[in-house]
């Protein structure tokens, strides 16, 4: 098990969501940066749905119940162990009473703690992801708090430090400027509801990441965004990804939290290879969408899951090798 001794904010515990309960109104929740997570648990020979643990404000410190490995992945950490430092990507051994400590982020905007066999907390609708808004999952539904006591499954078989290239070099897109993040959409339902030069101003304007954001949405800020005319639909099936426009005009990018449903006119989707990315841009930061076409948008789908492979392949024959001697 391990002990929660300080948190900022609202880390939670989080897999890869849960996908099999839309139709009754239950949004996916999950990991905001799910290749993060996919890689930490590739690292320890988890299940690469195991639970960990989704940290978007530092500083954070817990400590260790027993034996066992663990790794950090996604945003750039500083962070420690018993004293010695761990960079992020990277695979380590903790002994039973040792502190992690994760002190600053030095880019990104969450880290990811992935422990040997995962959090084993109970699984609720297909997932140990917490949903904050209906309270349920992780653990008891909430945020972590100071003093919870997370159980930990069965320890994977995992030894010796190991590192890995992060996804943001393998998977490096050109950036407009340095805050500002490159995200890759779609058109969507409404695109046509809105004047050729509406248009240009969505592509053209760098979108300022608001103080409101979280896991439900992104709302930014930037030149109002309206249709033609008012556009008054029904309510109707929502994902994460989908770019509303709300009567302000200022675009709101559904997340892992997103409700199921909403009457707002989409203007894009955010393709679900780039969603980490999105997941990753900072409070405060710029978020610059580029259309792309379907196949494009399967293309850079293909690029991610190869290079996930290539983790796993890499983390296997390393695995093998120690193995041997």
């Amino acid at each position: 098990m391990i002990e929660i001794l300080s948190v900022t904010g609202p880390a939670s515990i989080q897999d890869l969501g849960r996908f099999d309960q839309y139709r009754f109104g239950v949004g996916t929740s999950g990991a905001m940066d799910d290749v993060a997570l996919r890689a930490g648990n590739i690292l320890l020979g988890n299940d690469e749905n195991a639970a960990g643990i989704e940290i978007p404000m530092l500083p954070f410190k817990l400590r260790f119940g027993r034996d066992m490995a663990f790794a950090l992945a996604g945003a750039g950490v500083e962070a420690e162990i018993a004293g010695c430092a761990i960079p992020p990507w990277w695979r380590a051994h903790a002994r039973a009473g040792d502190v992690l400590v994760i002190k600053a982020l030095s880019h990104g905007a969450r880290s990811y703690l992935a422990v040997s066999g995962g959090i084993d907390v109970p699984v609720v609708l297909g997932s140990r992801s917490t949903q904050f808004r209906g309270e349920f999952g992780g653990l008891h539904g909430r945020p972590l708090q100071v003093g919870d006591i997370l159980p930990c499954a069965a320890s994977s078989a995992a030894t010796g430090e190991l590192g890995i290239e992060p996804a943001e070099i393998t998977l490096a897109r050109p950036n407009a400027a340095a805050d500002e993040t490159i995200v890759r959409v779609i058109v969507a339902g409404e695109y046509d509801a809105f004047d050729a030069a509406t248009q240009a101003l969505f592509w053209s304007t760098g979108w300022k990441i608001t103080p409101q954001s979280n896991r439900y949405g992104y709302r930014l800020q930037g030149p109002a965004v309206k249709p033609k005319a008012p556009v008054e639909k029904r309510s109707h099936g929502i994902v994460p990804g989908v770019i509303q426009i709300p009567p302000n005009g200022q675009p709101i990018i559904q997340m892992r939290d997103a409700q199921t449903s909403g009457g707002y006119p989409k203007i894009a989707t955010v393709i679900r290879a780039d969603l980490w990315r999105v997941g990753q841009a900072r409070l405060g930061s710029k978020l610059r969408f580029e259309q792309t076409a379907y196949n494009d948008a399967l293309a850079a789908e293909g690029e991610m899951s190869a290079y996930l492979d290539r983790l796993r392949t890499n983390v296997r024959l390393v695995e093998e090798t120690r193995a041997c001697r």
